[in-house]
Protein backbone atom coordinates (compact mmCIF):
# COMPACT_ATOMS: atom_id res chain seq x y z
CA UNK A 1 0.00 0.00 0.00
CA UNK A 2 2.29 3.07 -1.02
CA UNK A 3 1.11 6.14 -0.10
CA UNK A 4 2.83 9.56 -0.11
CA UNK A 5 4.32 10.59 2.64
CA UNK A 6 5.64 13.81 4.70
CA UNK A 7 9.31 13.30 1.92
CA UNK A 8 7.25 13.59 -0.74
CA UNK A 9 5.56 17.09 -0.77
CA UNK A 10 6.95 20.95 -0.26
CA UNK A 11 6.79 21.52 3.22
CA UNK A 12 7.93 24.97 3.57
CA UNK A 13 5.62 27.83 4.16
CA UNK A 14 2.87 25.76 4.30
CA UNK A 15 0.36 25.16 7.57
CA UNK A 16 0.42 21.72 9.06
CA UNK A 17 -1.99 19.77 10.91
CA UNK A 18 -0.59 15.98 12.12
CA UNK A 19 -2.53 13.69 14.17
CA UNK A 20 -0.27 11.71 16.37
CA UNK A 21 -0.94 8.98 18.66
CA UNK A 22 -0.09 10.35 22.45
CA UNK A 23 -2.40 8.37 24.16
CA UNK A 24 0.12 7.41 26.67
CA UNK A 25 -0.66 5.78 30.07
CA UNK A 26 -0.92 8.74 32.85
CA UNK A 27 -2.08 9.48 36.60
CA UNK A 28 -2.52 12.15 38.62
CA UNK A 29 -1.02 14.40 35.41
CA UNK A 30 2.06 12.27 35.19
CA UNK A 31 3.03 10.48 31.71
CA UNK A 32 3.68 6.74 32.88
CA UNK A 33 5.38 5.76 29.35
CA UNK A 34 6.55 7.97 26.51
CA UNK A 35 7.30 5.82 24.04
CA UNK A 36 4.24 6.69 21.72
CA UNK A 37 5.28 10.48 21.96
CA UNK A 38 8.98 9.97 21.44
CA UNK A 39 7.92 8.03 18.26
CA UNK A 40 6.25 11.39 16.80
CA UNK A 41 9.03 13.43 17.31
CA UNK A 42 11.19 12.43 13.95
CA UNK A 43 8.29 13.49 12.11
CA UNK A 44 7.64 16.73 14.00
CA UNK A 45 11.14 17.53 13.56
CA UNK A 46 11.31 17.12 10.31
CA UNK A 47 8.22 18.84 9.10
CA UNK A 48 9.56 21.81 11.04
CA UNK A 49 13.58 21.58 9.82
CA UNK A 50 12.01 21.86 6.04
CA UNK A 51 10.27 25.23 7.35
CA UNK A 52 6.66 24.78 7.76
CA UNK A 53 5.07 28.05 8.60
CA UNK A 54 3.22 26.52 11.17
CA UNK A 55 2.46 22.92 12.92
CA UNK A 56 -0.57 22.11 14.66
CA UNK A 57 -0.71 18.58 16.49
CA UNK A 58 -3.81 16.96 17.45
CA UNK A 59 -4.44 13.52 19.62
CA UNK A 60 -6.41 11.69 21.91
CA UNK A 61 -5.93 10.74 25.50
CA UNK A 62 -7.70 8.45 26.78
CA UNK A 63 -11.72 8.03 26.94
CA UNK A 64 -12.60 10.58 29.27
CA UNK A 65 -16.13 9.38 29.03
CA UNK A 66 -15.74 5.64 29.59
CA UNK A 67 -12.89 6.17 31.76
CA UNK A 68 -14.59 8.09 34.20
CA UNK A 69 -17.27 5.88 33.92
CA UNK A 70 -15.66 3.31 35.09
CA UNK A 71 -13.49 4.80 37.86
CA UNK A 72 -16.71 6.37 39.12
CA UNK A 73 -17.83 2.92 39.67
CA UNK A 74 -15.15 1.69 41.38
CA UNK A 75 -14.63 4.34 43.84
CA UNK A 76 -18.44 3.61 44.22
CA UNK A 77 -17.98 0.35 44.87
CA UNK A 78 -14.93 0.48 46.90
CA UNK A 79 -16.99 3.00 49.29
CA UNK A 80 -14.58 5.92 48.20
CA UNK A 81 -15.20 9.38 47.70
CA UNK A 82 -14.88 10.17 43.71
CA UNK A 83 -12.80 13.70 42.49
CA UNK A 84 -14.57 13.77 38.65
CA UNK A 85 -12.84 17.05 37.90
CA UNK A 86 -9.40 16.16 39.42
CA UNK A 87 -9.67 12.93 37.73
CA UNK A 88 -10.52 13.86 34.07
CA UNK A 89 -7.52 16.43 34.76
CA UNK A 90 -4.82 13.76 36.05
CA UNK A 91 -5.74 11.77 33.62
CA UNK A 92 -6.99 13.68 30.01
CA UNK A 93 -5.36 16.64 29.77
CA UNK A 94 -2.88 17.39 27.22
CA UNK A 95 -0.85 19.79 29.25
CA UNK A 96 1.48 17.60 30.73
CA UNK A 97 2.44 16.28 27.18
CA UNK A 98 2.76 19.72 25.99
CA UNK A 99 5.12 20.06 28.79
CA UNK A 100 6.79 16.80 28.12
CA UNK A 101 7.00 17.41 23.81
CA UNK A 102 8.79 20.87 24.81
CA UNK A 103 11.61 19.55 26.38
CA UNK A 104 12.29 17.18 23.50
CA UNK A 105 12.22 19.44 21.15
CA UNK A 106 13.51 22.08 23.05
CA UNK A 107 11.24 24.35 21.96
CA UNK A 108 7.97 25.86 23.55
CA UNK A 109 4.65 23.69 22.39
CA UNK A 110 1.75 25.89 22.95
CA UNK A 111 -1.36 24.31 24.43
CA UNK A 112 -4.89 24.85 22.84
CA UNK A 113 -8.21 25.16 25.58
CA UNK A 114 -10.02 22.80 23.20
CA UNK A 115 -9.61 20.90 19.62
CA UNK A 116 -11.64 23.44 17.78
CA UNK A 117 -13.25 26.50 18.56
CA UNK A 118 -12.93 30.19 17.66
CA UNK A 119 -10.55 30.46 20.74
CA UNK A 120 -8.78 27.75 19.12
CA UNK A 121 -9.19 29.42 16.03
CA UNK A 122 -7.42 32.54 17.51
CA UNK A 123 -4.61 30.84 18.62
CA UNK A 124 -3.78 29.07 14.87
CA UNK A 125 -3.86 31.92 13.27
CA UNK A 126 -1.94 34.33 15.67
CA UNK A 127 1.05 31.41 15.07
CA UNK A 128 4.39 32.72 14.02
CA UNK A 129 6.79 31.22 11.54
CA UNK A 130 7.86 27.72 13.06
CA UNK A 131 5.54 27.41 15.78
CA UNK A 132 4.18 24.74 17.53
CA UNK A 133 0.42 24.33 18.66
CA UNK A 134 -0.70 21.17 20.58
CA UNK A 135 -4.88 20.71 20.41
CA UNK A 136 -6.77 19.55 23.54
CA UNK A 137 -7.96 15.72 23.90
CA UNK A 138 -9.58 15.08 20.74
CA UNK A 139 -12.03 12.98 22.63
CA UNK A 140 -13.15 15.96 24.95
CA UNK A 141 -15.93 16.52 22.03
CA UNK A 142 -18.66 13.87 21.05
CA UNK A 143 -18.20 14.46 17.26
CA UNK A 144 -14.81 12.84 17.10
CA UNK A 145 -16.07 9.48 17.18
CA UNK A 146 -19.48 10.08 16.52
CA UNK A 147 -20.95 7.12 14.25
CA UNK A 148 -22.89 9.22 11.89
CA UNK A 149 -20.16 10.55 9.50
CA UNK A 150 -22.35 13.88 8.77
CA UNK A 151 -21.40 14.12 12.93
CA UNK A 152 -17.88 13.82 12.52
CA UNK A 153 -17.82 16.73 9.49
CA UNK A 154 -18.71 18.79 11.66
CA UNK A 155 -15.69 18.65 13.70
CA UNK A 156 -13.06 17.39 10.66
CA UNK A 157 -14.50 20.71 8.82
CA UNK A 158 -13.02 22.79 11.90
CA UNK A 159 -9.69 20.77 12.46
CA UNK A 160 -9.14 21.20 8.27
CA UNK A 161 -8.94 24.97 8.87
CA UNK A 162 -5.86 24.75 10.48
CA UNK A 163 -3.52 23.48 7.79
CA UNK A 164 -3.12 23.20 4.18
CA UNK A 165 -1.30 19.64 4.48
CA UNK A 166 -2.67 16.70 6.61
CA UNK A 167 -0.09 14.70 7.81
CA UNK A 168 -1.27 11.64 10.10
CA UNK A 169 1.49 9.83 11.73
CA UNK A 170 -1.06 7.63 14.43
CA UNK A 171 -0.85 4.72 13.19
CA UNK A 172 -2.52 3.48 16.86
CA UNK A 173 -5.83 5.06 15.90
CA UNK A 174 -5.41 4.33 12.12
CA UNK A 175 -8.28 1.32 12.73
CA UNK A 176 -10.78 3.67 13.76
CA UNK A 177 -12.31 6.69 11.19
CA UNK A 178 -12.74 9.04 13.20
CA UNK A 179 -12.96 13.16 13.13
CA UNK A 180 -9.21 13.58 13.60
CA UNK A 181 -7.91 10.51 11.75
CA UNK A 182 -10.38 9.48 8.27
CA UNK A 183 -12.87 11.99 7.99
CA UNK A 184 -10.71 15.22 8.24
CA UNK A 185 -9.35 13.97 4.52
CA UNK A 186 -12.80 14.97 3.15
CA UNK A 187 -11.97 18.53 3.23
CA UNK A 188 -8.09 18.43 2.61
CA UNK A 189 -6.35 18.17 -0.79
CA UNK A 190 -3.10 16.69 0.41
CA UNK A 191 -2.97 13.83 3.18
CA UNK A 192 0.57 12.21 3.67
CA UNK A 193 1.44 9.71 6.18
CA UNK A 194 4.63 10.72 8.52
CA UNK A 195 7.38 8.58 9.27
CA UNK A 196 6.45 5.84 11.89
CA UNK A 197 3.23 5.55 9.80
CA UNK A 198 5.41 5.01 6.96
CA UNK A 199 7.00 2.32 9.42
CA UNK A 200 4.11 0.68 10.20
CA UNK A 201 3.25 0.12 7.04
CA UNK A 202 5.71 -1.20 6.14
CA UNK A 203 7.01 -3.64 8.11
CA UNK A 204 3.35 -4.99 9.50
CA UNK A 205 1.61 -4.07 5.74
CA UNK A 206 5.20 -6.28 4.88
CA UNK A 207 4.17 -9.60 7.21
CA UNK A 208 1.11 -10.24 5.30
CA UNK A 209 1.15 -8.58 1.75
CA UNK A 210 4.87 -10.08 0.94
CA UNK A 211 7.05 -11.74 3.94
CA UNK A 212 10.33 -12.84 2.84
CA UNK A 213 10.12 -16.95 3.60
CA UNK A 214 10.10 -18.91 5.87
CA UNK A 215 7.19 -16.95 8.29
CA UNK A 216 6.40 -17.62 11.81
CA UNK A 217 3.53 -16.14 13.52
CA UNK A 218 3.97 -16.52 17.47
CA UNK A 219 0.51 -15.57 19.04
CA UNK A 220 -0.42 -15.46 22.57
CA UNK A 221 -3.11 -13.71 24.86
CA UNK A 222 -5.46 -14.92 26.74
CA UNK A 223 -8.58 -15.63 24.02
CA UNK A 224 -8.87 -17.02 21.04
CA UNK A 225 -11.87 -14.63 20.44
CA UNK A 226 -9.31 -11.57 20.14
CA UNK A 227 -6.79 -13.28 17.45
CA UNK A 228 -9.55 -15.48 14.93
CA UNK A 229 -9.19 -13.18 12.48
CA UNK A 230 -5.30 -12.76 12.93
CA UNK A 231 -5.26 -16.40 12.66
CA UNK A 232 -7.25 -17.14 9.31
CA UNK A 233 -5.57 -14.52 7.83
CA UNK A 234 -1.91 -15.98 8.41
CA UNK A 235 -2.96 -19.46 7.98
CA UNK A 236 -2.97 -18.15 3.79
CA UNK A 237 0.08 -16.43 4.39
CA UNK A 238 2.49 -18.30 7.24
CA UNK A 239 5.03 -21.55 7.17
CA UNK A 240 4.31 -21.74 11.02
CA UNK A 241 1.63 -20.91 13.43
CA UNK A 242 3.08 -21.03 17.16
CA UNK A 243 0.27 -20.51 19.69
CA UNK A 244 0.71 -19.83 23.28
CA UNK A 245 -0.72 -18.02 26.14
CA UNK A 246 -4.09 -18.60 27.38
CA UNK A 247 -5.61 -19.42 24.25
CA UNK A 248 -3.39 -22.53 24.06
CA UNK A 249 -5.85 -23.95 26.19
CA UNK A 250 -8.91 -24.15 23.77
CA UNK A 251 -6.53 -25.28 21.16
CA UNK A 252 -5.30 -28.14 23.56
CA UNK A 253 -9.34 -28.88 24.68
CA UNK A 254 -9.99 -28.99 21.03
CA UNK A 255 -7.39 -32.14 20.63
CA UNK A 256 -9.63 -33.42 23.80
CA UNK A 257 -6.93 -32.86 26.69
CA UNK A 258 -7.59 -32.23 30.70
CA UNK A 259 -6.98 -28.65 30.94
CA UNK A 260 -8.06 -28.29 34.59
CA UNK A 261 -9.29 -25.43 35.47
CA UNK A 262 -7.52 -23.16 33.08
CA UNK A 263 -8.48 -20.73 30.85
CA UNK A 264 -11.64 -21.45 28.27
CA UNK A 265 -13.27 -20.04 25.80
CA UNK A 266 -16.48 -23.34 25.31
CA UNK A 267 -17.54 -21.99 22.89
CA UNK A 268 -14.73 -21.12 20.92
CA UNK A 269 -12.97 -25.29 20.99
CA UNK A 270 -15.21 -26.29 17.59
CA UNK A 271 -13.39 -23.31 15.85
CA UNK A 272 -9.96 -24.08 17.32
CA UNK A 273 -10.75 -27.64 15.62
CA UNK A 274 -11.80 -26.12 12.15
CA UNK A 275 -8.71 -23.75 12.23
CA UNK A 276 -6.36 -26.39 13.42
CA UNK A 277 -7.96 -28.66 10.40
CA UNK A 278 -7.20 -25.31 7.89
CA UNK A 279 -4.11 -25.19 9.03
CA UNK A 280 -3.02 -28.98 8.23
CA UNK A 281 -5.07 -28.42 4.55
CA UNK A 282 -2.64 -25.87 4.12
CA UNK A 283 0.10 -27.17 4.84
CA UNK A 284 0.84 -24.83 8.08
CA UNK A 285 2.57 -25.99 11.06
CA UNK A 286 0.16 -25.35 13.51
CA UNK A 287 2.69 -25.61 17.20
CA UNK A 288 1.33 -25.99 20.86
CA UNK A 289 2.77 -25.99 23.86
CA UNK A 290 4.00 -29.54 25.11
CA UNK A 291 4.34 -28.30 29.24
CA UNK A 292 2.61 -25.92 31.09
CA UNK A 293 3.50 -23.98 34.47
CA UNK A 294 0.57 -25.20 36.53
CA UNK A 295 -0.73 -23.74 39.86
CA UNK A 296 -4.23 -24.66 41.97
CA UNK A 297 -5.13 -20.26 42.30
CA UNK A 298 -4.27 -17.74 40.46
CA UNK A 299 -1.64 -16.65 42.36
CA UNK A 300 2.03 -15.48 42.70
CA UNK A 301 2.02 -16.80 45.85
CA UNK A 302 0.30 -20.02 44.60
CA UNK A 303 3.04 -23.27 44.72
CA UNK A 304 3.64 -24.30 40.70
CA UNK A 305 4.52 -26.97 39.01
CA UNK A 306 6.08 -27.89 35.59
CA UNK A 307 3.73 -30.32 34.23
CA UNK A 308 3.05 -31.86 30.36
CA UNK A 309 0.16 -30.90 28.93
CA UNK A 310 -1.65 -34.21 29.08
CA UNK A 311 -0.99 -34.73 33.11
CA UNK A 312 -2.50 -31.27 33.88
CA UNK A 313 -5.16 -31.81 37.28
CA UNK A 314 -8.44 -31.27 37.54
CA UNK A 315 -7.93 -28.91 40.66
CA UNK A 316 -4.96 -26.92 38.43
CA UNK A 317 -4.86 -24.14 36.06
CA UNK A 318 -2.04 -23.56 33.35
CA UNK A 319 -0.70 -19.75 33.61
CA UNK A 320 2.62 -19.89 31.37
CA UNK A 321 3.84 -22.57 29.15
CA UNK A 322 7.59 -24.19 30.38
CA UNK A 323 10.58 -24.92 29.29
CA UNK A 324 10.42 -27.73 27.24
CA UNK A 325 7.71 -25.52 25.13
CA UNK A 326 9.93 -22.99 25.18
CA UNK A 327 12.65 -24.94 23.26
CA UNK A 328 10.25 -26.12 21.20
CA UNK A 329 9.25 -22.65 19.92
CA UNK A 330 13.30 -22.12 19.76
CA UNK A 331 13.54 -24.63 17.39
CA UNK A 332 10.61 -24.31 14.99
CA UNK A 333 12.00 -20.00 14.79
CA UNK A 334 15.23 -21.35 13.65
CA UNK A 335 15.87 -20.73 9.83
CA UNK A 336 12.82 -18.02 9.76
CA UNK A 337 13.62 -15.16 7.67
CA UNK A 338 10.30 -12.89 8.92
CA UNK A 339 8.45 -13.27 12.35
CA UNK A 340 5.57 -11.63 13.40
CA UNK A 341 4.72 -12.12 17.76
CA UNK A 342 1.90 -10.72 19.28
CA UNK A 343 0.48 -11.45 22.48
CA UNK A 344 2.11 -12.83 25.78
CA UNK A 345 3.06 -16.57 26.57
CA UNK A 346 1.70 -16.89 30.17
CA UNK A 347 0.58 -14.14 32.57
CA UNK A 348 3.71 -11.86 31.88
CA UNK A 349 2.61 -9.64 35.11
CA UNK A 350 3.46 -12.08 37.43
CA UNK A 351 6.91 -12.76 37.76
CA UNK A 352 6.22 -16.25 38.07
CA UNK A 353 4.27 -16.45 35.10
CA UNK A 354 6.84 -14.43 32.91
CA UNK A 355 9.22 -17.21 31.91
CA UNK A 356 8.15 -18.35 28.44
CA UNK A 357 6.91 -14.18 27.19
CA UNK A 358 11.04 -13.86 28.46
CA UNK A 359 11.86 -17.03 26.69
CA UNK A 360 10.31 -16.48 23.32
CA UNK A 361 11.36 -12.57 23.44
CA UNK A 362 14.81 -13.73 23.99
CA UNK A 363 14.22 -16.32 20.91
CA UNK A 364 13.42 -13.97 18.72
CA UNK A 365 15.48 -10.78 19.30
CA UNK A 366 18.85 -13.15 18.88
CA UNK A 367 17.47 -14.82 14.67
CA UNK A 368 20.08 -14.05 12.72
CA UNK A 369 19.27 -12.72 9.49
CA UNK A 370 15.70 -12.11 9.99
CA UNK A 371 12.93 -9.19 10.30
CA UNK A 372 11.79 -9.21 13.36
CA UNK A 373 8.17 -7.25 14.08
CA UNK A 374 5.94 -7.15 17.43
CA UNK A 375 2.46 -6.49 17.08
CA UNK A 376 2.13 -3.84 19.56
CA UNK A 377 0.42 -4.18 23.10
CA UNK A 378 1.43 -6.92 25.41
CA UNK A 379 3.58 -8.28 23.69
CA UNK A 380 5.74 -4.31 23.31
CA UNK A 381 5.51 -3.56 26.90
CA UNK A 382 7.15 -6.89 27.55
CA UNK A 383 10.11 -6.39 24.94
CA UNK A 384 10.39 -2.92 26.56
CA UNK A 385 10.62 -3.97 29.93
CA UNK A 386 13.12 -6.68 28.98
CA UNK A 387 15.41 -4.39 27.30
CA UNK A 388 15.06 -6.45 24.10
CA UNK A 389 12.86 -3.84 21.98
CA UNK A 390 16.12 -2.17 20.02
CA UNK A 391 16.88 -6.03 18.74
CA UNK A 392 13.61 -6.23 16.81
CA UNK A 393 13.32 -5.15 13.49
CA UNK A 394 10.03 -3.36 14.45
CA UNK A 395 8.00 -2.29 17.53
CA UNK A 396 4.33 -1.16 16.69
CA UNK A 397 3.05 1.69 18.22
CA UNK A 398 -0.25 0.18 17.71
CA UNK A 399 -1.97 -3.11 19.57
CA UNK A 400 -5.34 -3.05 17.69
CA UNK A 401 -4.63 -1.62 14.31
CA UNK A 402 -2.12 -3.97 14.13
CA UNK A 403 -4.52 -6.86 14.85
CA UNK A 404 -6.54 -5.74 12.12
CA UNK A 405 -4.29 -5.32 9.72
CA UNK A 406 -2.75 -8.60 10.52
CA UNK A 407 -6.31 -9.89 9.92
CA UNK A 408 -5.95 -8.28 6.43
CA UNK A 409 -8.61 -5.40 6.99
CA UNK A 410 -8.21 -2.19 5.62
CA UNK A 411 -7.12 0.61 7.80
CA UNK A 412 -9.63 3.75 7.41
CA UNK A 413 -6.74 5.96 8.23
CA UNK A 414 -5.06 4.71 6.14
CA UNK A 415 -6.22 3.89 3.45
CA UNK A 416 -7.63 7.88 3.30
CA UNK A 417 -3.94 9.00 2.72
CA UNK A 418 -3.40 9.93 -0.95
CA UNK A 419 -1.52 7.43 -2.89
CA UNK A 420 1.50 8.17 -4.63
Amino acid sequence: MAKKTIKDIELKGKKIIMRVDFNVPMKEGKIGDDRRIRAAVPSIQYILEQGAKSLVLMSHLGDPKKDTKKAKEKAEKDGKAFDEVAFVEGKHRMAPIAKHLSSILGKEVKLAPAAFGPEVDAMVAGLKDGEVLLLENTRFHKEETAKEEADREVMAKELAKYGEIYVNDAFGTAHRAHASTETITHFMNVAVAGFLMEKEVKFIGGVVDAPERPLVAILGGAKVSDKIGVIENLIEKADKIIVGGGMMFTFLKALNKNIGKSLLEEDKVELAKSLMEKAKAKGVELILPIDTIAAKAFSNDAEFRTVSVDAIADDEMGLDIGAASIKLFEDALKGAKTVVWNGPMGVFELSNYAKGTIGVCEAIANLQGATTVIGGGDSAAAAEQLGYASKFTHVSTGGGASLEYLEGKVLPGVAALNDK
